[in-house]
């Protein structure tokens, strides 16, 4: 495995760890912008740097035809997108697809805190 891929396998271990502290501490049922501020203690407090709610533009042959706003960009190559619906549509990783290719990261988790705990974790393809 590359070094790269590596640092990106232990982001993900990380990030994935912090959903889950925050999942187990606060539970089901809250808004997502309570989740959304837990989740962003707990990634400072493990030592990630955080860029929320980022501005990404989506480009068209050259000309920047809107944009996006990204829940999360931790240490400038993951996206993470918060959800705290009572269940997930089957195309909700679509909104992942989306994000990576309007930027260059490669790899994105939806965090989703629901009555069950779920990540679902996407590729760049």
């Amino acid at each position: 495995m590359a070094r790269n891929e590596l640092l990106l396998e232990r982001l993900t271990y990380s990030v994935i760890g912090a959903f889950y502290e925050v999942y187990n501490v606060l539970g089901y049922g809250f808004l997502e912008h309570i989740y959304v501020a837990a989740l962003e203690g707990e990634l400072l407090a493990r030592g990630h740097r955080v860029g929320r709610e980022v501005r990404v533009a989506v480009v068209y042959k050259e000309m920047v035809i809107g944009w996006q706003r990204l829940d999360f960009v931790v240490d400038d190559v993951l996206v993470i997108e918060v959800k705290s619906t009572f269940s997930i549509e089957p195309s909700a990783t679509r909104q992942i697809y989306n994000y990576l290719k309007a930027t260059s990261l490669r790899a994105g988790l939806l965090l989703h805190f629901g009555p069950k705990a779920n990540v679902y974790r996407v590729n760049r393809v």
